[in-house]
């Protein structure tokens, strides 16, 4: 069961980071202001950051200081990695749009579906790596061993005299 929460978690996070990614893709590449490429860059950039903060304290639940070489720089290149996938999409999606000669609302629209079936292809995968990899718990300590010596039948242990048992 808390499993099943946990990836809700996830879930949650990642509806609210690709929401995120996809308004300002989808602003970017319906005013035209930067190529479909370049759009995708900065939309993954924007969203990366409460992916990462949410997924590290909500899902996770890891607190205190990040560490940049553990924590931040893996997870960056883990959106990354998606974004190189996820660019390549966008610009085929971008150039097939154009060449069908679709309206700029199409071509967003079928910018933005590249952009999400890149990201979620690679979602289970990147919950995998989080979970078992970047964000797992320490093991826990091994327990003690049971203080044991000498003893009476009914369990009692039985001073040495400060001696170890059978010394002399």
């Amino acid at each position: 069961m808390r499993r099943l929460a946990q990836l809700l978690r996830y879930a949650a996070v990642s509806a609210i980071a690709t929401t995120t990614s996809l308004v300002v893709l989808g602003v970017l590449v319906g005013t035209r202001t930067v190529t479909a490429g370049w759009a995708n860059v900065i939309a993954t950039a924007v969203g990366t950051i409460p992916s990462f903060e949410l997924n590290r304290r909500w899902v996770w639940s890891r607190r205190g200081r990040r560490s940049a070489g553990r924590e931040v720089l893996p997870f960056c290149v883990l959106s990354f990695a998606g974004l190189a996938l996820s660019t390549l999409t966008v610009h085929l999606a971008a150039t097939w749009a154009d060449g069908a000669g679709l309206s700029d609302a199409w071509r967003t629209l079928a910018v933005e579906g590249a952009n999400v079936a890149a990201f979620g292809s690679l979602w289970i995968a990147q919950f995998v790596i989080l979970d078992r990899v970047l964000f797992r718990r320490p093991p826990a300590p091994a327990p003690l061993p049971p203080v044991t010596g000498p003893s009476t039948s009914d369990g009692e242990l039985v001073s040495t005299g400060g001696r170890a048992a059978g010394g002399r």
